[in-house]
């Protein structure tokens, strides 16, 4: 990952609506969530959704799929990994692991 994509990714979950949106969504896992499960799980209009939606696919955190007539939003659980691995690149200044208080990046999501 590159800086730029760090800072579009970190943009976009800075709106407090789009990191709940992304929080569904990782807690929906790889079958992810279409809009209206949404709609009514976060309790937002389908057009306030619909422009967070386009934020967030558009800084590469959620894909879409077309699954007949309806659309499945999913985490891109990938994508966030590189993140995290991009904003800890360089935790305790190289040390070894295991001599930094934070722990390695096996917590991280794998899907």
């Amino acid at each position: 990952m590159d800086e730029k994509q760090a800072i579009a990714s970190l943009a976009a979950l800075a709106q407090g609506m789009r990191l709940r949106i992304f929080r569904a969504l990782v807690g929906a896992g790889p079958q992810g969530l279409t809009p209206g499960a949404l709609s009514a799980t976060l309790d937002i209009p389908a057009s306030t959704l619909s422009f967070h939606l386009k934020e967030l696919t558009y800084a590469a955190l959620v894909t879409q799929e077309r699954n007949g007539r309806h659309l499945i939003y999913r985490p891109a659980l990938e994508q966030m990994n590189e993140l995290l691995a991009y904003l800890t690149a360089h935790c305790c200044q190289g040390s070894e692991l295991g001599t930094c208080a934070v722990g390695p990046a096996a917590g991280l999501a794998r899907y």
